[in-house]
């Protein structure tokens, strides 16, 4: 499985021209329609609608994005249109140069408060860019949002998730128990 991972930085140039990294470079060129033997990688830019950051998608995972929008909603219904608005408005496709560098798009440069350098943030299927201090602080925040919360995954979900801590003394009898593994 192809997964954004890892936090990486990178210079933004006064063109407003980064390396995307390697490793997602990688990931982008397998989840695209081109694949992985392609010279260069598409990919999807929009600014995050929770934080002040540049949110990347792949092209398969951009298109999974839009496929059921319409659902839920009347097609001309002023909240479809909101939505799409708020989801597609902003968004940009853009392709690599051979040397795996894309030109950020002004407003999403401002909309993240990048300057010279930028830092890649893995997030599962998509990932994020940042402004890196601010991008430091989101992911300590995200850490002690984990922490605080007990970092719960359900039982079976991880093969590699910590063992489980001992029943709490109210557990009843046959009854299975959320596994909670620590975060450093």
């Amino acid at each position: 499985m192809a997964l954004f991972i890892g936090t990486h930085q990178n210079k933004l140039d006064s063109k407003g021209r980064v390396s995307i990294p390697a490793h997602f470079r990688s990931v982008l060129k397998k989840m695209s329609h081109a694949g992985e033997a392609s010279p260069i990688a598409t990919i999807y830019l929009r600014p995050s609608h929770q934080h002040a950051c540049i949110e990347g998608w792949t092209e398969l995972g951009f298109e999974a994005l839009s496929a059921p929008v319409a659902e839920g909603y009347n097609l001309f219904s002023p909240e479809h249109e909101d939505f799409v608005l708020a989801l597609f408005g902003d968004a940009c496709a853009m392709e690599t140069d051979k040397e795996g560098r894309i030109m950020l798009p002004a407003n999403l440069v401002a909309h993240a408060g990048l300057t010279d350098n930028v830092t890649f943030i893995g997030t599962r299927n998509t990932f994020q860019i940042w402004e890196p201090e601010a991008g430091a602080r989101r992911l300590a925040e995200a850490r002690e949002k984990a922490k605080a919360s007990g970092f719960t995954l359900r039982a079976g979900t991880a093969a590699t998730a910590q063992p489980a801590t001992a029943p709490s003394a109210t557990a009843q009898p046959g009854t299975a128990q959320p596994e909670r593994r620590a975060l450093s």
